[in-house]
Order: C-alpha cells, then structure tokens, then sequence
C-alpha cells in the first residue's frame, strides 16, 4: 500500500519530523513492504523549519548569528527552499521560535525588554541571500514589542516627541511618537507569507498582551499598561489592530502586515509548500497524530486538515495521539490508538514517547 504519514508535533515530547520518522519506522515493522513517504506537519510554531527541511528535496539550511531574545547573540539558521516557477531564487524559510523565541529564555522571562529583532535580522539575511519569496513562522514569541524589533531590523525607526529610537521591547511602546519607514528594505518579489495558528487581534480582552503576555511573564497588573503601549503603537502606525492575526507573537503579526506580509493559517500553507494535497491523492491509509486530539484539532490545526485531504481523496485514515479528550468525534478515523493507553498513563508516555509512537504505529499496521 502507499501510506503517507503526517503527523504534527506531540508538544513538549517529540518535534514532528522525528514523529513521522516513529511512525513511518513502526508501520514498516509490520508491513515492511508498503511505500511509506513522511509529510510531517507544522502549523507555524517551533519546528517549522524542520518540517520544511524534510518534506522539500534539495532544503538547505543557512547558517546565521543574531539578537536572541535579550539582545544576546543567537547562533541560529533559516531555510532556502529551491526555485520554483514562481520563485526563481528560492524561497526563505524563517522562524521566529530559534531567533528570539521563548524556549531560548529558558526558565528566565523577561516580558518588558525581550524583542523580535533577531527575526527582523534572520529575514534580512535571506533577503540578502537573493530569495524571491519569504515564509516567516511567528509561533513561540517570548516578546509583546509590538514587532517594532523585527521591524526596526528591517530598516523602520520608531522615534519618540524628541526624535530618539524608542528602548527595545514592550517598555518603549508607551514611548513612541512617529514611525519612519523611509529606510525599510523592499519585500521579495515574491511577496511574505506569514504563518501562524492564531487569529488574536492586537489589542484588547482577546488582544496579544491580556491573552499571551501571562505566558510571557507579565504580571496581572501589567498587562493593562502592555496591553495600551500596543494600542498607543497601533494608532501610530495605523493599519488596522482588530485584523485576525494581528496579534500573533506579541503584535508581530502586525507589524509584518505593515511592511506588506500576508497572514496565512500556517498548517494551510505549510500543507501547500510541502505538497500534502498530492502526496495524500495517492495513499491508501494516511497516518496522522498529534498530542492531545480533541474537537479543536479538526479546526485549523494540522491534523484536521490531514483529515480533510484524506477525506477528499478516499484514503482510510489511522490515528495516534497522546490523548484523546474524552467525547471527541472520531468521524472518518479508520483506527486510533492512544499513547497514554499504551504506556499506562500520560507521565509515562511522555518519558518515552518516541518509542512509544513507533509501537502504536506497528500495531496500526498490523490492522490493516
């Protein structure tokens, strides 16, 4: 049988290449003789690029050093896609979550001074590499700056009344004055795609800072006083603060709408660039998971629109998950098996997941 396996991440245990790779090693131990070809899925949070760097022949990752978090030097990289019809240059692959992403924090927070510049930087240095179009993957912020540091990467200032650059971070949003876009570098000529799982708008009770920035270290009392920087940032800017999306890594998503980006839900896009659509047009079964499976996984999530596709092309669909909440619809899923279950409970499964993945997917194949 032709089996196409992709799965999301199971998050805090396992990124989702090395869980296509369990899944696609179990499968193979009891139907050795299938054609099994990995489609790992990402939604644009941590392990995008990954994702990427598996799924495209001929990826090539390209090393670059910028500001973390704190403005400390980050050795990180981006991904160069190969030419396309439409991007003759290649496309660039950039993350937030390895340039000035929370995990780079650690247990430290630092809701008031951390900044998206190193995004700004690693998107310039595709840029100078020649691309002809962009993907930037927004998940996992550690900063509510209103995307003023990728921005000001990109050649904005942002300048108070007394005409100085404003200080890093979400403190100097209650600082800003006026923007100069004078000195901003022009998109690719392919445009930027920017990909995220979050429809937040930028301000307000469902806004980057009340919904977000308590992840981020913000205490209750502050977030008010984030939550008016970003209103104070948006008027201006202008544009429009209550657009979906706008909100997304501490009003990053914002700020890449300023400069001309498109916001895209990231599993769509990233099931676009990797060719899911085709891949599952030719499966027999489609094997697809994530950590926790619920009713919200069928919505904008990877693995519901696995389950779409696979829907739309005829093909039986296995499930493995982490857990599955109790009373979700499992319309559509030929089989399903549980890592807790196999385990014993969630602690265990989590300890080992991996393995774990791979005897699940065994078992799947030896049902079918």
């Amino acid at each position: 049988m032709n089996v196409v396996v992709a799965p999301d991440s199971f998050k805090g245990s396992a990124r989702a290449d090395d869980v296509a790779r369990a899944m696609s090693d179990g499968w193979l131990a009891a139907r050795p003789h299938d054609h099994v070809l990995l489609r790992p899925m990402a939604d644009g949070g941590e392990g995008t690029l990954e994702v990427f760097a598996s799924a495209v022949p001929g990826a090539r990752w390209v090393p670059v050093t910028v500001a973390g978090p704190v403005g400390e030097p980050v050795d990180a990289r981006w991904l160069w896609l190969p030419p396309a019809e439409d991007a003759p240059g290649g496309t660039g692959v950039v993350e937030l979550a390895s340039t000035c992403g929370l995990e780079l924090l650690g247990e430290r927070r630092a809701p008031w001074d951390a900044r998206t510049t190193g995004l700004g930087q690693a998107i310039r240095a595709a840029l100078d590499h020649g691309v002809s179009r962009l993907a930037v993957s927004i998940g996992s912020s550690a900063s509510t700056d209103g995307g003023v540091g990728c921005l000001t990467a990109l050649g904005y200032a942002f300048l108070d009344g007394d005409g100085r650059q404003i200080a890093p971070g979400a403190r100097g949003l209650a600082d800003v004055d006026r923007v100069d876009r004078s000195g901003a570098v022009a998109l690719p000529p392919g445009g930027a795609t920017v990909l995220s799982d979050v429809t937040n708008p930028l301000t307000g009770p469902r806004g980057a800072a009340a919904v977000f920035g308590p992840q981020k270290g913000l205490a209750p009392g502050d977030v008010a006083v984030a939550d008016e920087g970003l209103r104070r940032l948006a008027r201006v800017m202008g544009g429009d603060p209550s657009a979906a999306g706008a909100g997304a890594a501490g009003g990053t998503g914002f700020a890449l709408m300023d400069w001309g980006a498109e916001l895209r839900p990231g599993a769509v896009e990233v099931a676009r660039l990797i060719g899911l659509a085709e891949a599952v047009s030719r499966a027999d079964v489609v094997i697809t998971g994530e950590g926790s499976f619920d009713d919200q996984s069928r919505g904008g999530k990877a693995p519901g629109l696995v389950l779409a596709e696979a829907r739309r092309s005829g093909a039986a669909v296995g499930l493995i998950a982490g857990r599955i909440a109790p009373g979700t619809d499992l319309t559509g899923i030929a089989q399903h098996l549980t890592l807790d279950a196999l385990a014993g409970d969630v602690e265990a499964a989590q300890r080992d997941a991996l393995r774990w993945i791979a005897e699940a997917a065994q078992r799947l194949g030896r049902m079918w």
